[in-house]
């Protein structure tokens, strides 16, 4: 029996090792939600996190279950799942302004001088953190739902795109992107 228990902690202990602790995440939401049965009612819960590495993924993840700690850790799983890749300018803020829409939820990012900080609310704020963002303004315009302002944010920062990405799709150099003549780039 207690060989059996050691063996059980022993693969945990290697799971966990296994699992990325790179990853930090945050609880955005948690909604209780109610379902009448003819005994009563029976309590779910709903949580949506969202997960990054704070050097440009992120993702986030919903999960439904009876218990709170239940239903978090599916969300978390799903969120490292659905990781996106965002790239950053300096490793602090975006490239350019960008615009994200999903159903009503319609927000708007704008790059930021160094020292700024994160100008967002609720929802957008914990995805900018986890992304790594340092700088960066944004506004949420139209539903406050925290879902659709999730989707709404990871929507935009996909049409990210640094200077790299289009010299590269472009078959030109990240100069002659910019608009800097051979000598300015040297220097």
């Amino acid at each position: 029996m207690a060989e059996r228990e050691q063996r059980r902690d022993r693969r945990e202990d290697r799971r966990e090792r296994e699992e990325t602790p790179e990853f930090a995440d945050r609880l955005v939401a948690i909604n209780r939600v109610s379902k009448t049965v003819k005994g009563g009612k029976r309590f779910g819960f709903a949580a949506l996190v969202v997960v990054g590495d704070q050097r440009g993924r992120v993702g986030f993840g919903k999960g439904k279950a009876k218990e709170v700690p239940e239903a978090i850790r599916k969300a978390t799983e799903q969120a490292k799942r659905s990781l996106v890749r965002v790239p950053l300018r300096d490793g602090r803020t975006l490239h350019h302004d960008i615009e994200g829409r999903h159903g009503a939820g319609k927000v708007v990012m704008r790059t930021a001088v160094p020292g700024t900080g994160i100008i967002a609310g609720g929802p957008m704020r914990a995805v900018f953190e986890m992304l790594g963002v340092q700088d960066v303004v944004a506004k949420s315009l139209g539903s406050q739902n925290p879902y659709n302002m999730i989707r709404a944010t990871i929507d935009g920062l996909k049409k990210e795109a640094s200077p790299r990405n289009v010299a590269q799709r472009r078959g030109k150099k990240v100069a002659d992107i910019l608009g800097k003549t051979a000598e300015t780039a040297e220097a």
